[in-house]
């Protein structure tokens, strides 16, 4: 299993950063990372994009899942059954969340080999034939950061990135007139449990990203600010079609 992981995922990676290595101008380690990012994403842009729509799909129907819990509040069977027709009328899959955070995981996890042990100098024995061998890495990025060491300034960074990620596609209260009415109370504790999870989130990026290796820490600022970009981009598009249909 982990010759297969090495071969699918480590070995690939780290010869694509090898290369990006070779090529960037002043062979700038920061510069290699930020590519190395942006393919990656670039490879994983139909799943981030699934995540988006299933998790606006899932707000959009939070008026009909509030409205069915009123009218099935007593009735814990029969609610079940309404929120299965409703997610499969509306073609949603609630527990398809899961599936691309699963598939960037061996990525995130092979990039975290590469920084935690895969930069010495033996380990480039493990590149292709046509990759070169530059004969050492530098792991200085932008003349400033030792990327093989935690980055305080990068974990700061990626935890506010974070907080910005989250806090776009946070889960909103019921509205105030049926705010506090039976069947609105589980939507009220997600609205909070998502507030929670607006600062959680971004305060376990700073406290592991100090001490992560700082290129890992690169890699998952760059990656948010992409996912950033991302849900701009639709969520835009998506109030523009709401526009030209009303």
């Amino acid at each position: 299993m982990i010759e297969l992981f090495n071969t699918l995922f480590y070995q690939p990676i780290f010869n694509l950063l090898v290369f990006l290595y070779n090529i960037v101008p002043g062979n700038d380690f920061g510069l290699a990372i930020i590519g190395l990012t942006v393919l990656i994403k670039i490879i994983l842009y139909p799943f981030s994009l699934q995540s988006i729509k299933l998790q606006k799909s899932l707000q959009s129907l939070q008026p009909k899942v509030e409205e069915l819990k009123k009218r099935y509040s007593d009735q814990k069977e029969e609610l079940a059954k309404a929120l299965l027709r409703l997610y499969q009328k509306e073609k949603v899959n609630p527990l398809s969340s899961c599936f691309p955070l699963l598939i960037q995981f061996p990525f995130l996890i092979a990039i975290f080999q590469i920084f935690r042990s895969g930069l010495k100098d033996e380990n480039l024995n493990l590149l292709y034939s046509f990759v070169r061998n530059p004969g050492v890495l530098n792991p200085i990025a932008f003349g400033l950061f030792d990327l093989a060491q935690p980055v305080p300034v990068l974990a700061v960074l990626a935890g506010v990135a974070q907080w910005i990620q989250t806090k776009m596609m946070i889960t909103k209260e019921p509205p105030k007139e049926i705010k506090g009415k039976e069947g609105t109370k589980d939507e009220t504790m997600a609205a909070i449990i998502s507030r929670q999870m607006t600062y959680l989130m971004p305060a376990m990026t700073i406290f592991v990203g100090f001490t992560l290796p700082g290129g890992l820490t690169l890699y998952w600022l760059v990656t948010t600010l992409l996912m950033i970009l991302q849900q701009k981009v639709y969520l835009g598009k998506t109030q523009n079609t709401l526009r030209e249909i009303k």
